[in-house]
């Protein structure tokens, strides 16, 4: 059976030794009071919830999925889910970053990003409903009327309701220009919706009284293409004026995807038969609303994966040291066993370092990520929030593409550690390789978000927000010049770096001549971007870890994270030569080849 450890070490290396959230939090009001004691106690309390409570639940899930009562539509969620979900409230976990106006404790979203990792490395599945919902409550809290903010917020806060965003249809994913989904104006001010959605993960369960759908439709005069989308609010139950539940509402599930993964979180097929619903936000700007829904989302499934990598390397590490197979080519190392652990061959190890690696430079990122989130939030500074705000906006489709794609990596090279093992379910190894699949394809495939980054976010400014990024390793190869002890780490980043500027200017070249030139490169692209992001906290890691063990630190966790940061530059940074090759080899070898596909 697999086992969960949360990686409190890790958090707190990162957060106080690293990033120094706390001083960072001090500058903004809301957080004045932060300190390191409050922080840590609460992600001691999250990660005894994740590990103790809903970690056993995982394979549950994995094993009976979810039920549809097809006369009355509910779905009936796997056993002990909506028990742990009642824990989760009762615990106060769901208003752990929520606005206190509404009830929300308001800590900092680090905290809550660091909860998210933990209980989504326990059960990705059940995570999801609660996690969705944060996703609406800050569309609401953005673009929500007060009569909205009101009703809702509140009881999104508390987690007594919950919250889906319902955007795709059975003809159009990502394009949602094409939607169909119709509101019709009522003589009260409401809307009647009607339409099908699909792929919308807990549009209906058993673990709440009410869900709030977020809905994308078109009204009557709405524009054709995505300027003619506008956002509503559609609960599964009307709401009455003093706050009560009324009558059904028209929306309701009318099946549920079979899918590879994640068979415990309702993945339904949504059906909206004159639903009443009220705009959110401006009519004909609902993408605008939504897009702050789906950029949480998008974070979020880089959390997921990032859970999923810690897990599934905390337990091929396991296995690794207890299975004995063959010796070790050069000589015995356990003479006393009748073959030595698999732990000794240099690829067992470069697959759970690969796994390791990937863990920690992704958590690393995410926390950076939500700690700019909390200064795009929070601090009083304008300069500073708009900063934030650019520099989240460059990592956010890297944190979604490149941590899920090295979650499938990790995962699959972990599963291969336990061999046989791997492939057989009581182990549940083939489980955390099935549900990370899909965290490279939903919230935007990975390729819609590399031509994000690469189009929207480098070329569509010139690649200033790039350049501020580089300035950051900059300044961090230019205080470690000199430092012998650094040079394997600054070295090949500061190479990168330079090498960035005239790949990013070559590939905008070619662009103006063939816009087939960014689809071609992009996502090699993305990766390439990737490793320099995860090479340069890497090295921020590696130089903490130096300084400390040059001050006699004899804790080794630093040693630890210096050799995992050797394996990193040397095994996985050097895959950017390759990808940038590919990458120049341009669209041609793609586009001309009408002959393949006649």
């Amino acid at each position: 059976m697999p086992s969960y450890t949360p990686p409190l070490r890790d958090m707190q290396f990162l957060l106080h030794e690293v990033l120094h959230v706390t001083e960072a939090l001090h500058a903004m009001p809301p957080h004045a009071e932060m300190d390191a004691d409050t922080l840590t106690a609460v992600l001691e309390e999250g990660g005894k919830f994740a590990s103790e409570v809903i970690f056993p639940l995982n394979q549950v899930g994995d094993e009976q999925g979810c039920q549809l009562d097809t006369r009355t539509h509910e779905v009936k969620t796997p056993d002990g889910f909506k028990a742990a979900y009642a824990q989760y409230v009762q615990g106060g976990w769901p208003s752990l970053s929520c606005d206190p106006a509404y009830g929300g404790q308001g800590l900092p979203i680090v905290v809550n990003q660091c909860l998210y990792e933990m209980l989504n490395s326990a059960n990705q599945a059940w995570t999801m409903y609660p996690g969705l919902t944060h996703g609406a409550y800050e569309a609401l809290h953005a673009h929500g009327t007060e009569a909205q903010k009101q009703c809702y917020l509140p009881k999104l806060t508390s987690g007594e309701w919950t919250g889906t965003m319902c955007l795709t249809e059975p003809h159009c994913g990502t394009d949602l220009g094409l939607l169909r989904t119709k509101a019709e104006p009522q003589a009260d001010g409401t809307y009647r919706i009607t339409g099908n959605k699909i792929f919308i993960s807990a549009g209906e369960h058993d673990m709440v009284s009410n869900i709030v759908h977020l809905v994308l439709a078109r009204l009557p005069d709405a524009p054709a293409g995505s300027k003619g989308i506008s956002l509503f609010a559609v609960p599964k139950f009307l709401v009455l004026d003093d706050g009560s539940l009324g009558e059904r509402n028209g929306i309701y599930c009318g099946g549920l995807e079979h899918k590879m993964g994640i068979h415990g979180n309702a993945t339904c097929q949504m059906v909206l038969d004159g639903a009443l619903g009220t705009l959110v936000g401006q009519p004909h700007k609902g993408l605008a609303a939504m897009f702050v829904m789906m950029n949480v989302a998008r974070i979020g499934v880089g959390m997921q994966s990032l859970g999923l990598t810690e897990v599934a390397y905390q337990n091929a590490l396991a296995y690794a040291k207890e299975r004995i197979q063959s010796r070790s080519l050069t000589g015995v190392k356990s003479p006393n066993q009748p073959a030595d652990s698999i732990l000794v061959h240099p690829d067992v190890r470069k697959m759970l370092l690969t796994a390791k690696a990937y863990a920690e430079g992704g958590r690393a990122l995410s926390l950076h990520c939500a700690l700019l989130v909390d200064q795009e939030l929070s601090h009083p500074d304008p300069a500073v929030r708009a900063e934030a705000a650019e520099q989240v906006a460059l990592l956010t489709p890297i944190v979604k593409a490149f941590i899920t794609d090295n979650a499938w990596i990790a995962t699959s090279a972990c599963m291969q550690v336990l061999g046989g093992h791997g492939f057989i379910r009581e182990w549940g190894m083939e489980q955390y390789v099935r549900d990370a699949r899909i965290n490279m394809i939903y919230e935007g495939t990975n390729t819609i978000q590399s031509l994000d980054l690469l189009g929207r976010k480098v070329l569509g400014n010139q690649g200033a927000s790039l350049k501020k990024f580089g300035a950051q390793i900059t300044a961090l190869v230019m205080a470690e010049q000199g430092n012998e002890d650094m040079a394997e780490f600054i070295q090949p980043l500061a190479k990168l770096g330079q090498q960035m500027t005239q790949f990013t200017g070559e590939i905008g070249y070619k662009a103006l001549q063939n816009a087939d030139e960014v689809g071609a490169a992009a996502v090699d692209y993305l990766r390439v971007a990737g490793h320099l992001v995860f090479g340069y906290f890497w090295a921020r890691m590696a130089q903490v870890a130096l300084q400390r063990i040059a001050a006699g630190d004899r804790d080794p966790f630093y040693q630890a994270k210096l050799q995992t940061a050797r394996f990193y530059f040397a095994k996985l940074f050097p895959e950017t030569a390759s990808l940038m090759q590919t990458a120049r080899a341009g669209s041609a070898v793609l586009m001309d080849t009408e002959a393949v596909f006649a």
